[in-house]
């Protein structure tokens, strides 16, 4: 019995060492960006005016305004809410411009990262979600 109990300790260290371990998280100041996005875009009298947004987003702000309306009320990942730790989460706005980014302009979720300031993993996310909510919306 001693040396079953040896050999399974044994083999929980090797795991342990093999694990992989998970990179540290970055400081994206997400909720910073996020608002930077909504005053140079979003926002009444924003930095930039409609000819940049229309040039930028390939689409009218007012056909932004109301896919994002759409994608938000048909999924509710796109809406924002508070995560464990009582953070607000990422914008609907945000979410969306990264699918779009890459949708648009056939960007990687490396160069919308610099943008966004999102983890790629959450931009890949967006970027699925976003194109199976569309698919299921517009399709019908």
């Amino acid at each position: 019995m001693a040396r079953d109990s040896h050999s399974h300790r044994v083999i929980q260290a090797v795991a342990q060492i093999c694990r992989p371990t998970r990179s540290k998280n970055l400081d994206r100041s997400r909720q910073q960006r996020g608002e930077e996005l909504l005053d140079d875009y979003f926002v009444h009298n924003s930095a930039f005016l409609d000819t940049y947004f229309k040039r930028r987003f390939r689409m009218e702000r007012h056909l932004f305004n109301k896919i994002m309306i759409a994608v938000c009320n048909h999924d509710s990942y796109f809406v924002q809410k508070k995560d464990a730790c009582g953070v607000m989460g990422l914008f609907p706005k945000q979410k969306i411009t990264v699918a779009l980014r890459m949708l648009g302009y056939g960007a990687s979720a490396d160069q919308v990262d610099e943008i966004a300031m999102m983890g790629k993993s959450t931009i890949l996310e967006s970027l699925m979600r976003f194109c199976g909510v569309i698919e299921s919306i517009y399709t019908a």
